[in-house]
């Protein structure tokens, strides 16, 4: 229980600095639609409580939507544009390709078997509804995150940091190590190191997004700009408490399998999961503005 009050109290911390620093930076009123998921995220957690069908069950993909109106109108409020208002066809597009590039990570667990999830629906047809609708929430609540944390002002321009052409071929090379080597060790060893999966993508893709002249972390480096980085990471933190501590009440939730580390855990996470959600943030962007690249998606990633 005590470690269930440490998520819970962590989680309070992480967004009450949230809240802090956008009553501090915001320039206008929160949007009406931000004000739509407050109401929606405190309804669905009063029903999700009183197990009320189907917000129990949905109750994840649920709060995600709610967050990600939440989030994107505080950028709004900070910034006078948002991702929602500025792009609204490319944000769907966002929440409807977030749902394959998260599948490439649930393919890895069919083998590394790190997690498996409870309380889903025997219709398959109401299970799906949910793995979709849950699954086209991450990618835009990891950005909208970052957008948040970035629209904060925290991270000025830095020293340009150039990293010469054999180093990213060396990242690269190294990427694609990490997202090879779970999967071809024997499956004992794999489901230890499904780290190198929340890592390798980013390694392997972000010095080929930067030879395109697509959006990179590398890319801003070079130009002295850190901001992007340091939001993704922060927004890594904060999405990955949220995660932790909605689930841990949903009726429809995940447990972790992970073969270490289990009794230590924190909500459904062992403690030292934690630690990947930043990286896991940095990955996502780099993953997306591939995808993205690749689909040909002009403007802003």
């Amino acid at each position: 229980m005590a470690m269930i009050e440490l998520g819970t109290a962590v989680t309070a911390a992480t967004v009450g600095v949230l809240v802090a620093e956008f009553t501090r930076a915001r320039e206008k009123k929160l949007p009406f639609y931000g004000w739509l998921g407050l109401g929606l995220l405190a309804v669905a957690e009063i029903l999700m409580f009183r197990g009320v069908q189907p917000v129990a069950t949905y109750f994840t993909p649920i709060a995600w939507t709610a967050y990600i109106l939440v989030a994107d109108a505080a950028v709004r409020a900070i910034r006078g544009r948002s991702r929602l208002t500025a792009t609204p066809v490319r944000f769907v597009g966002l929440a409807f390709l977030s749902i394959p590039l998260w599948l490439t990570f649930e393919v890895y667990n069919l083998r590394l078997k790190n997690w498996t999830y409870v309380g889903v629906p025997s219709n398959w047809t109401l299970a799906i509804l949910g793995y979709a609708w849950a699954f086209a929430t991450i990618w835009p609540g990891i950005l909208e995150t970052a957008d948040l944390v970035e629209a904060f002002g925290w991270f000025g321009k830095s020293q340009p940091i150039e990293l010469p052409r054999s180093t990213e071929r060396a990242l690269a090379v190294a990427g694609a190590a990490m997202v090879l080597v779970p999967v071809v060790v024997p499956e004992r060893i794999g489901a230890y190191l499904f780290g190198l999966v929340w890592l390798g993508f980013a390694f392997l893709l972000d010095p080929l997004n930067r030879w395109r002249g697509w959006p990179s972390v590398l890319g801003d480096l070079r130009e002295g700009r850190r901001g992007r980085l340091w939001s993704l990471l922060v927004a890594g933190w904060v999405c990955g408490w949220l995660w932790e501590f909605w689930n841990y009440w949903a009726q429809t939730k995940w447990h972790y399998t992970l073969p270490m580390f289990q009794q230590w855990k924190v909500f459904e996470m062992p403690a030292p999961g934690y630690l990947g959600f930043p990286p896991f943030a940095v990955e996502c962007f780099t993953i997306y503005t591939f995808a993205a690249g690749m689909l040909k998606w002009r403007g802003e990633n």
